[in-house]
């Protein structure tokens, strides 16, 4: 791949991964709300979830599903659905989202990671992001276009990773400060159930054009 492809590819990832969107609110809400621990296994979700986005890019099949209105449609509820599932659930839940241990159970920790993973997975930006981004930074004289699309997806990924769990770090340790305060725990559960009930809606009210 031309040097000149890459640099710009980086430069423009960077930039696009900085402006803060659904996935930065979601990483840094869930910090804020329950520690680093569960900030940066919702990031390793998110992450994941890019690269089933990267697969679809490259497999062809994010175009078949942004070329059928009712594939896409139903993706975009189904993941509405979902954020507003999680909102409500821990809005209504009687358990404190403050850990009372420095230590997850494993079995908390997947669930975790699958919450971020299907979040990712069932936001219908994330089809179209993919889909029309990688394609500008590939050279088709040069071939393996396929291959191309996964280098650049992966390392999309990988630099999500890195700035994400930065964020996540970050709005976790205040998180933990503000855990010591017991009248922060009601707080930080209404901001992690009407956060994510905020991005279901978003996701579910179509954009005006």
């Amino acid at each position: 791949m031309p040097l000149s492809n890459i640099v710009l590819f980086f430069t423009t990832a960077i930039v696009m991964i900085c402006t803060p969107g659904p996935d930065i609110i979601y990483v840094s809400t869930r910090g804020i709300s329950q520690g680093r621990v569960i900030a940066l296994l919702s990031t390793l979700g998110v992450c994941i979830g890019y690269i089933v986005h990267t697969a679809l890019a490259v497999l062809g099949l994010s175009a078949l599903l942004q070329a059928s209105t009712t594939a896409f449609e139903i993706i975009r509820y189904a993941g509405a659905a979902y954020l507003l599932y999680l909102g409500i659930y821990t809005l209504l839940s009687k358990q404190s989202l403050i850990p009372t241990s420095n230590e997850t159970k494993p079995v908390e920790r997947s669930k975790i990671v699958s919450q971020g993973v299907i979040t990712s997975i069932l936001n219908p930006k994330g089809i179209l992001f993919f889909m029309a981004f990688l394609p500008q930074f590939v050279d088709a004289q040069i071939g393996q276009v396929p291959w191309q699309m996964l280098a650049y997806g992966l390392s999309f990924t990988t630099l999500c990773l890195i700035i994400y769990g930065m964020i996540g770090y970050f709005s976790g340790g205040l998180g933990e400060r503000l855990a010591q305060q017991p009248q922060a725990a009601n707080f930080m559960k209404w901001l992690s159930g009407s956060v994510m009930v905020g991005l279901g809606l978003r996701m579910a009210i179509p954009e005006s054009k």
